[in-house]
């Protein structure tokens, strides 16, 4: 059986082929480019039995690598006589660079050419957002992120783009489906609609959450009326130690009411901007709710968060969800580089070497 142990913050996952429940329609060429599928049927019936390998590759240099071990599954589990092919991999997490082949292929075409642009898809998927969260991971320091990725895209994407978040070091996400794969389990705050329900009242919303769930501190998204130190203060004031942490997530199409009547002329001071979380700070801490922490969200990119950081901007978590799964960075390509044992490839690709590659055995399950 194929096991991958991925280990962040005491987790371990073990990926079989049975974890990705793939839709049995992958087998009948549903999800593969047409073009494909021709070219399997014409070399089945005029040139069959060559032994090809294939590998998959993109153009970007230090890219974390993911998808692999999905990639591998689906082989497994679609391919015709999957134990007689040849499949070399890297590992889910590894950094890869330019032109670099992290999955190679060798057996006949005809049983295995059709999931070329399926596979094609998943590093791509997998692989961008790996990438894009540990771009993120490396500018942050140590403050924390969480993946709000489950709105920013079609639900499906949730379960595998849960699992590349993982694979690059995030473990705090929205919904149970991002983190299916791996064990974990979403995580919430009070939303907008909690306010809107309670006539814009973040207090009354504060205490109808408390009376549901009572064994819990409450952490409140905080900008519902565009007053966001007015209303922490406020709802500090009324909740004290029951209030985990207020979150900011101000439109940048809206300027505070903190800034009603100041001079905003040398600073954008549009959606959630650092002197906006810099005069929440000093409130809290001014009326003793220094306990009281304070999470961003709202367009968080790596720039934005380097330059926060750099500035030590009070901010004790971020939330990313846009830059994360609607950035696709990395682009791989499947080319035949090998034809019987020996190279064949279009002009400007070749069988690329790679000494990071390790054979995978063929599940047993």
């Amino acid at each position: 059986m194929l096991e991958i142990e991925l280990k962040r913050e005491g987790k371990i996952s073990r990926l079989t082929n049975k974890t990705f429940n793939f839709d049995p329609k992958l087998k009948d060429g549903f999800y593969s480019a047409n073009y494909f599928l021709k070219s399997n049927r014409i070399v089945k019936e005029n040139e069959p039995n060559h032994i090809v390998t294939m590998q998959w590759f993109q153009r970007r240099d230090d890219s974390m690598l993911c998808g692999v071990d999905e990639a591998i599954a689906l082989l497994h589990t679609f391919a015709i006589s999957p134990e007689t092919l040849q499949i070399e991999a890297m590992n889910d997490g590894d950094i890869i660079n330019n032109m670099m082949p992290v999955l190679k292929v060798t057996g006949k075409y005809e049983n295995f050419g059709f999931l070329e642009s399926v596979i094609d898809g998943i590093l791509a998927r997998r692989t961008s957002v790996a990438t894009n969260v540990r771009e993120v991971l490396k500018v942050v320091g140590n403050t924390p992120v969480f993946s709000m990725a489950d709105r920013q895209d079609d639900y499906h994407t949730q379960i595998g783009d849960g699992y590349a978040t993982f694979v690059a070091g995030i473990t705090k996400i929205s919904t149970d489906a991002q983190g299916l794969w791996w064990g974990g389990r979403g995580m919430g705050t009070m939303p907008h609609a909690l306010i809107q329900v309670c006539g814009g009242d973040v207090c009354k919303a504060a205490d109808i959450y408390l009376k549901t769930y009572p064994d819990e501190k409450v952490t409140a998204l905080i900008d519902y009326n565009n007053n966001v130190v007015v209303d922490s203060v406020l709802l500090a004031k009324h909740l004290g130690h029951k209030l985990n942490a207020v979150r900011v997530d101000t439109s940048k199409s809206l300027i505070d009411h903190y800034f009603d009547n100041k001079d905003t002329t040398s600073f954008d001071a549009h959606g959630v901007c650092k002197e906006l979380i810099f005069a929440l700070r000093k409130a809290l801490d001014d009326n003793g709710f220094n306990f009281v922490k304070i999470i961003v969200s709202s367009s968080f990119t790596p720039e934005k968060i380097q330059e926060w950081t750099r500035l030590n901007v009070p901010v004790d978590m971020y939330g990313v969800g846009t830059y994360f799964v609607n950035n696709m960075t990395c682009g791989f390509t499947g080319d035949l580089v090998m034809l019987d044992g020996k190279g064949e490839a279009k002009e400007g690709r070749a069988n690329y070497n790679n000494d990071k590659l390790k054979v995978v055995n063929y599940p047993i399950y």
